[in-house]
């Protein structure tokens, strides 16, 4: 076994070994790990940093310092809930997570159906809650981290046993749809830059995106409804709120809907910027002749 691996180990231990501390602690050790990452990180400190200044350019450089840092708290909030996330009952993850609209998705007359979860900092806590509820599929994507994949794995995979599908280079949505039309719901995660092939640009924050248009061309060919569920974290647990489906929604279309999607993220990130996960390089693949912004 490698250093890096008894290491990662040892990360996973203490992780659900968090379970038991109070919010209070989880708070104080947040916030301690985040001004250490703030520091050890530069790199993924100029990702944030960067995105910010493209999404909100009105924001003077001290503000986007300010939301950045709150970033960084979240996430390791988030980071140390995965202690009841991994360990804790079914009972202490729902007292964790609380839900609004939760019978739009499980509602049966709401099928097929894609459930439409961007990167919030809740995202994780959301997904694994809603397996207490309701038994879905999703898309996964392996971690490069042996020792740290199988941790996530498991316990994703821990209520309800889930259809998790590890993502592969060729975009093969079939054993999705097949889930799908067993009554699966689709737990899907849209706002992620995957490169050129397949993308289209799509304004985000008025910046052209790479935006793989997947929710309305499935949509459309599952003769599917989409809702959104959007997870925010609160001082003592998350709130998840799920919407009735999307009317309109899709259209004939995929670039238009595409853009629509874009701009409703937009509104709810809006909302808690400081809870999106700024730490991904969203405008890593820029239109021909733009340069790197990264």
């Amino acid at each position: 076994m490698t250093f890096n691996e008894l290491c990662s180990r040892a990360w996973v231990r203490i992780v659900r070994s968090f379970r038991v501390l109070p919010m209070s602690v989880r708070w104080g050790l947040a916030r301690c790990a985040a001004a250490l990452f703030w520091i050890a990180v530069p790199k993924r400190r100029h990702v944030i940093l960067t995105n910010l200044r493209l999404c909100f350019p009105e924001m003077s450089e001290g503000e986007r310092r300010t939301l950045a840092r709150r970033v960084y708290v979240r996430l390791a909030r988030a980071a140390v809930d995965h202690g009841t996330l991994w360990t804790g009952s079914k009972e202490e993850v729902r007292r964790l997570v609380s839900f609004k609209g939760l019978e739009h998705l499980l509602n049966p007359e709401n099928r097929p159906v894609i459930v439409v979860s961007p990167h919030f900092a809740g995202l994780d806590a959301a997904g694994i809650a809603l397996n207490t509820y309701v038994r879905g599929v999703s898309l996964y994507q392996k971690q490069s981290n042996p020792v740290w994949d199988k941790a996530l794995l498991k316990g994703r995979l821990r209520f309800s046993n889930p259809v998790l599908i590890a993502k592969t280079g060729n975009n093969d949505l079939r054993p999705v749809m097949k889930a799908m039309r067993e009554g699966l719901p689709f737990y899907y995660l849209p706002d992620m830059d995957h490169g050129r092939r397949n993308s289209i640009f799509a304004p985000f924050f008025g910046v052209e995106a790479a935006t793989i248009p997947m929710v309305s061309r499935l949509a459309r060919v599952m003769r599917a409804k989409v809702l959104w569920c959007i997870a925010t974290m609160t001082d003592e647990g998350y709130s998840v709120e799920i919407t009735a489906p999307l009317e309109n929604f899709p259209t004939a279309d995929p670039a238009a809907d595409t853009a629509r999607l874009n701009r409703e993220l937009e509104g709810y990130i809006r909302r808690h910027p400081d809870q999106y996960l700024w730490v991904h390089r969203r405008f890593k693949t820029r239109p021909e002749g733009e340069p790197s912004v990264y």
